[in-house]
């Protein structure tokens, strides 16, 4: 007797690679984050005056490290599809194609890619669980 598993739901490539750009993405936030903490804080311990030390530096730093981890976090729901991972991300990405017709960018790269990503998530949904 043979058993055969069958993936319910394989990932597609396009998923993947968004997956995989959401993440790098997430992870230079991340270091951008820490890179504005060490800034903020680094210079107060060695007592060097700067005016981008103190506490709003801080939170500014802990701020962008924290949405970092949320958007490293979306790429991994992606990567797993995640149904709340899609969901997030259509609204997103709606967001962002509604900011772009606000200002009347129609034609710009930024509108047409978002718009493409849009209809892609769209169609591949089944995909997600």
């Amino acid at each position: 007797m043979t058993v055969t598993t069958t993936s319910t739901s394989t990932r597609p490539l396009g998923v993947a690679i968004l997956a995989f750009l959401v993440g790098l993405f997430g992870v230079l936030i991340i270091i951008g984050g820490l890179l504005i903490l060490a800034a903020a804080t680094v210079p107060a311990i060695l007592g060097v005056p700067s005016s981008f030390v103190g506490e709003s530096g801080a939170i500014w730093g802990v701020i962008v490290l924290i949405i970092g981890l949320i958007i490293l976090g979306l790429a991994l729901g992606l990567w797993h599809l995640r149904m709340w991972a899609l969901v997030l991300t259509l609204i997103v990405v709606f967001l962002e194609l509604a900011s772009f017709a606000i200002a009347g960018n129609y034609v710009s790269l930024g509108f047409i890619l978002s718009l493409i990503i849009f209809v892609y998530l769209l169609a591949v949904n089944r995909h997600f669980r």
